[in-house]
């Protein structure tokens, strides 16, 4: 007798399915104790969660079938979270890097479907404007680089509405964080308690790029979204 393939939609489940929820909640646990870690400027709180924020998103991710690129966007963004604890250039700029590769990941399951020209507009408007205003406020060592990395962030951040709303308002909050953190290193004026939100939009912007990936309805031409694959083995 043929009982048919064995998929995830069959007699036997994905085991993985039972920590999506857990490992959900241990992330929004780990987001809460950093962030009342940094607006009370508890440094312990902070040391102790934010590298843990990543790899719990990674795992729910990964537990949901997630793309292997969405996972190593997130683990990228733990590179950059655990370098940027630490107060030096060096440690700073391999940060960056890592937040970098994680932009060069989420640009390729974005694939190349093209997005309303508007949007391309007004994002390239915003770059422009801000690198001006900050770009003497600078170090010089670090002018270049952030450029660079901010050129990159920017077609992350307009590129993501490819997905949806999910994803293309993770991809402006990414944007929103890490221009508080450069108003800083420039000096320029910043809101009051600029580490809170700057950590809040920053988990915000991975929480809901990585909702946005894992849709069901996402159209972004490197996606193949859990539920599709699901669909498609059991045919």
């Amino acid at each position: 007798m043929n009982a048919g393939p064995l998929t995830n939609a069959g007699p036997f489940p994905d085991r993985r399915e039972r920590f999506v929820r857990p490992l959900l909640i241990a992330f929004l646990v780990a987001c809460a104790v950093d962030l009342v870690g940094v607006l009370t400027d508890t440094g312990a709180a902070h040391l102790v969660a934010k590298p843990l924020l990543m790899p719990l998103l990674a795992g729910y991710a990964a537990a949901r079938r997630g793309p292997r690129l969405l996972i190593a966007a997130l683990l990228c963004g733990w590179l950059g979270d655990v370098f940027l604890l630490a107060d030096a250039d060096a440690a700073f700029l391999v940060g960056m890097g890592g937040f970098a590769a994680g932009h060069l990941c989420y640009l390729g399951l974005f694939g190349r479907a093209r997005g309303p020209l508007l949007p391309a507009l007004l994002y390239a408007a915003v770059l422009a404007v801000f690198i001006a205003l900050l770009w003497d406020g600078l170090p010089a060592g670090l002018r270049l680089p952030l450029t660079g990395y901010s050129l990159l962030l920017t077609a992350m951040a307009c590129r993501s509405g490819v997905l949806g709303r999910y994803a293309a308002t993770g991809g402006a909050l990414f944007l929103l964080s890490d221009a508080l953190i450069a108003t800083g290193i420039a000096d320029r004026p910043q809101p009051p308690a600029p580490d809170f939100w700057v950590m809040l939009t920053y988990v915000a912007a991975q929480l809901l790029l990585t909702l946005g990936v894992l849709a069901p309805g996402a159209k972004g031409a490197g996606v193949v979204s859990g539920a599709y694959r699901e669909r498609s083995t059991s045919i």
